[in-house]
């Protein structure tokens, strides 16, 4: 049997209330009517509601103060305060003590009844609403991906399966999050072999006048858009924040924190080069280059996958040498925050980038996060899904010093531009791979010499200067995982795929890690 919804009711003249209290009985509802604030409190602490009908103008305790105290009580009990005012000292307090919704006397039923609906029955209405929406949309999508698709078109189906992600986790019901699931799985699945089927294309495509068909990939990303950025900025102060590892769900789940602060210029996405790692991605975004250019024209500021080191740590001399081919005038700067106390150091630094017309931030947080999703038992447990991922990356943000850092930049009436170096994508089908000693670790892409793999499992880079990436010697090739998998040695296999298994990981060909978002924000000021 169905548990009926248990409403209090306070109000100093209850009996007057009566026919009210009757109707709401005859819909179902079990009502407690007090005369009282002191008696609301003692039901609140004895019982279980589901939602309280507060008045707001009651001798003794008055409704204000028996609001805050219901909520010191029970935090997320539903409250609506019935006032004969309007008055907006009254109805700032009362919104600000977080009452769910407020009516204004005198009452009719079926504004009662609305009132009751829209706090008991509103999260089950809008999900029945978002599931059917979905309904409708998967099979729009589903009708889309079997025809051709073009770049434009999976920036598309990309962006409306993040956004029904989204959506669906507001969802009481698991089973079309499920359907979800399968459709982006079939989705990634599609992309894999539209990527191995135009990727060389692309990347001979040159860098001039590129034709539609052509997407912008890393290298193309600030040449293309941070000119106009600044030109078009009227003499705001341009900001280029590039939080690393960031993928669209994660950015789609921050942006709602920056609304007060920023009207959105430009909301798009650009594609990561392969591999979506930070050595080739980041330095590549940078640099205005390709990998292989980059060895080539740079070779004292490229790093070699079996060199010791860090592989970026020339990132702002590239970043430097590209703002001079874009002719780009007046002083820049650029600054790394790889752990907290860097992060502070730069806020109370900020006022140290007045005047500058390119003000470059590099945030490492999302890399450190995923990587230490695969090392650090807490985090495991912390990020154990792709919802909980966003989760911890949203509640870092909102604690974060870069928050506070845009917050800055919204106060000097700042441009901010945002983006990333490459997405992640969480693994879990093992693929075998072969090579020798001097083959690298990571789990999405393998480069060395005479690697062993099966041609149908990996999408391979058997001649990596057509792919734009360097050869560190003639036999040099590259593979990448697709989908959701992972590349394991034979050696130790099964350790190997018991421990990576379920992780976030960057470096291949999916959806998460290629698709990326870039956005320009202008303060409200």
């Amino acid at each position: 049997m169905t548990r009926q919804p248990h409403i209090l009711w306070a109000d100093d003249e209850i009996d007057m209330l009566k026919p009210h209290i009757l109707f709401l009985e005859g819909k179902g509802f079990q009502v407690t009517p007090v005369n009282s604030g002191v008696e609301a409190l003692e039901e609140v602490e004895k019982k279980v509601f589901d939602l309280v009908f507060l008045d707001e103008n009651m001798p003794g305790i008055n409704g204000i103060e028996t609001l805050q105290r219901i909520k010191v009580l029970r935090a997320h009990l539903p409250v609506i305060m019935i006032t004969k005012s309007e008055e907006e000292h009254i109805m700032e307090e009362a919104i600000g003590s977080k009452i769910s919704d407020y009516l204004i006397k005198p009452v009719n039923p079926h504004q009662i009844l609305l009132a009751v609906k829209k706090c008991l029955d509103g999260k089950r209405l809008l999900s029945e609403k978002v599931m059917t929406d979905y309904q409708r949309e998967f099979r729009e999508l589903g009708i889309k991906m079997m025809g051709k698709m073009d770049v434009e078109d999976w920036y598309d189906v990309y962006g409306r399966l993040t956004h029904w992600t989204l959506e669906l986790e507001k969802s009481e019901d698991d089973s079309m999050q499920e359907v979800l699931s399968m459709q982006f799985e079939d989705a990634n699945r599609q992309f894999g072999k539209f990527i191995e089927s135009n990727y060389e294309g692309w990347i001979s495509a040159g860098d001039d006048g590129l034709p539609s068909e052509v997407p912008i990939l890393s290298h193309r990303v600030l040449p293309h858009f941070l000119p106009e950025a600044i030109k078009s900025a009227d003499g705001r102060q341009v900001f280029l924040v590039v939080i690393d590892n960031l993928r669209l769900d994660q950015w789609r789940a921050i942006e709602p924190l920056l609304s007060d602060l920023f009207s959105v210029v430009k909301d798009d996405t650009y594609m990561s080069i392969l591999p979506t790692a930070t050595q080739y991605a980041r330095n590549a975004l940078f640099a205005g280059l390709l990998p292989a250019d980059i060895k080539r024209l740079h070779p004292e500021w490229w790093t070699n996958e079996d060199e010791e080191g860090s592989k970026n740590k020339f990132e702002g001399q590239l970043l430097n040498e590209l703002i001079k081919r874009l002719d780009i005038h007046g002083r820049t700067s650029y600054h790394k925050v790889t752990n907290l106390a860097a992060g502070r150091k730069l806020l109370d630094q900020f006022h140290e980038t007045k005047g500058e017309s390119l003000t470059t931030i590099v945030y490492n947080f999302v890399d450190m996060l995923s990587h230490a999703r695969t090392d650090m038992e807490v985090i495991k447990e912390l990020a154990d899904d792709e919802a909980a991922y966003r989760s911890l990356t949203l509640t870092w943000f909102e604690h974060s010093a870069l928050r506070e850092m845009l917050e800055k930049m919204a106060k000097v009436n700042g441009r901010v531009i945002v983006t990333t170096d490459h997405g992640t994508v969480k693994v879990n089908n093992d693929i075998k791979v072969r090579g020798d000693r001097s083959t690298n670790s990571n789990l999405r892409y393998k480069v060395g010499k005479n690697l062993g793999y099966n041609h149908k499992e990996v999408f391979a880079a058997e001649d990596p200067e057509k792919f734009g990436l360097p050869k560190a010697n003639v036999s040099s090739s590259y593979v990448f995982a697709k989908d959701r998998d992972f590349l394991v040695y034979p050696n130790n296999y099964h350790q190997f795929v018991k421990y990576f298994k379920d992780t976030f990981q960057h470096g291949g060909v999916s959806l998460e890690e290629i698709i990326v978002p870039f956005a320009i924000l202008d303060a409200k000021n």
